[in-house]
């Protein structure tokens, strides 16, 4: 099975360099970002399309899915919680340590990447058992982070620049 995943287009946290954990939807550049995948991939067939609940992915999938309302979510396609860091710059951990798959540093109340990988892995194994040829996942570049390890390994643990940009794309095969 071909699997697809896709980063959100951009939002306000990411054009200010901060953590979050609302819920926000697209910018300008983030729509126009969605509408420009959508001319490259509008060839392509899926089966299915699965978004993260988050209203940003979920906005992506509708623009990329040329507004076809009938959008399928699923909670562990959530981007990692970040818990008591929302709404502060990046600049307030080390982001290498936060990506780090074998890290002890704990920031603020937020979600342990090890967690998050095994929530990501659980959603992956379970689409496993299904009978698509080719799956796009609308989700978040921790979420791709998380792919990257699922299927190209853990390696060194270093995560941090293992993530896709804003509605970028990459394709995997899940056997």
């Amino acid at each position: 099975m071909k699997v697809y995943i896709v980063r959100h287009g951009q939002v306000p946290h990411n054009a200010l360099k901060e953590y979050n954990s609302q819920d926000e939807d697209l910018t300008e550049l983030g729509i126009k970002q969605a509408e420009q995948l959508r001319e490259k991939i509008k060839d392509m067939h899926f089966d299915i399309v699965i978004s993260s609940p988050l209203l940003r992915a979920t906005h992506t999938e509708y623009i990329l899915t040329n507004y076809d309302d009938s959008i399928i979510t699923d909670e562990r396609l959530r981007e990692r919680g970040c818990g008591t860091l929302s709404g502060q710059p990046n600049s307030v951990t080390d982001r290498e340590e936060y990506w780090n798959y074998y890290s002890k540093i704990q920031y603020g109340i937020n979600e342990n990447i090890q967690d998050f990988f095994k929530r990501v892995y659980n959603f992956l194994d379970e689409l496993k058992t299904k009978d698509y040829n080719s799956v796009l996942i609308v989700a978040h570049s921790g979420v791709s982070k998380a792919f990257s390890g699922y299927f190209e390994g853990i390696q060194d643990g270093k995560f941090l620049n293992r993530g896709l940009k804003n509605c970028e794309m990459k394709e995997y095969e899940l056997n």
